[in-house]
């Protein structure tokens, strides 16, 4: 068993050991930059870009609401007079009266 320990570690020793490298060194690239000089003649026009395609045509609109009621119409004219009507004929003749008795009457006088 104490072998069997001893062997462990050093096994494990071993096994980190050889998976440790190196970090390597980088040396950074040297950059030139330029020195800005005077400036040289302007270059011709571009040509003109193709035209974009057409948009989608947009959803159709809600309804819209419903109007106010429209205001009360103005009073009619009055109609034309109609014509007189004929004359009617003449009733026929009644008889003679009877003589009879005259009732009066008087009225009651009112309590004072």
């Amino acid at each position: 068993m104490n072998y069997a320990i001893v062997f462990s570690a050093a096994l494990t020793a071993l096994a980190l050991t050889a998976c440790d490298r190196p970090a390597a060194v980088v040396t950074p690239a040297v950059v030139t930059v330029p020195v800005p000089g005077p400036a040289g003649p302007t270059g011709a026009t571009g040509s003109t870009g193709s035209t974009g395609s057409t948009g989608y045509t947009g959803a159709t609109g809600s309804t819209g609401s419903t109007g106010s009621t429209g205001s009360t119409g103005s009073t009619g004219y009055t109609g034309a007079t109609g014509d007189t009507g004929a004359t009617g004929d003449t009733g026929a003749q009644g008889q003679r009266g009877k003589t009879g008795d005259t009732v009066v009457i008087v009225p009651a006088t009112p309590a004072r």
